[in-house]
């Protein structure tokens, strides 16, 4: 009789203490989206620069310089690079890495750019064979010399 009694206190004790356990685990998870910028992962990471062009056909352009490349994976992929190089050779560098995409200009660009390039649509969409579903590309002029390019390719 007395193993009897402790069957019924152990089923009572695990089904009083499973709320607790689960009101536990539901306050880490709101914790964890409350405090972290990707509570499901998938975070960017430093990557070689040559790896995050190459994703949407691109190359370093000679002459650039203060680069910083990451990737972000999750459902989709997303490459980004920012660089600077020579102003004068933004336009060269833009045409000869996608001659089939559309001349680079200033519509569409993001608020801050002087010059952008995108390729995200049927009709001007990144060359046959790379991974990435888009190309889009900010350049900011930072003097009479020197430009900032922010690039990103991503699938969508």
């Amino acid at each position: 009789m007395a193993s009897r009694g402790w069957t019924r206190w152990g089923l009572f004790a695990l089904v009083g203490a499973l709320p607790v356990l689960v009101l536990g685990w539901l306050a880490v998870v709101v914790v964890r989206f409350a405090t972290s910028d990707y509570p499901l992962g998938g975070g960017p990471e430093k990557v070689p620069c040559a790896e995050a062009l190459d994703f949407g056909g691109a190359k370093l352009p000679e002459g650039a310089y203060d680069t910083e490349c990451t990737v972000q994976a999750w459902m989709d992929t997303d490459y980004e690079a920012t660089f600077r190089m020579p102003r004068a050779g933004v336009r060269d560098w833009l045409t000869g890495t996608y001659p089939k995409g559309p001349a680079p200009g200033t519509e569409l660009c993001d608020e801050s750019a002087d010059l952008c390039l995108n390729l995200d649509s049927d009709e001007h969409a990144p060359p046959a064979g790379v991974d990435a579903n888009a190309v889009v590309v900010n350049v900011t002029y930072e003097g009479p010399d020197t430009a900032r390019v922010s690039f990103s390719a991503f699938t969508v």
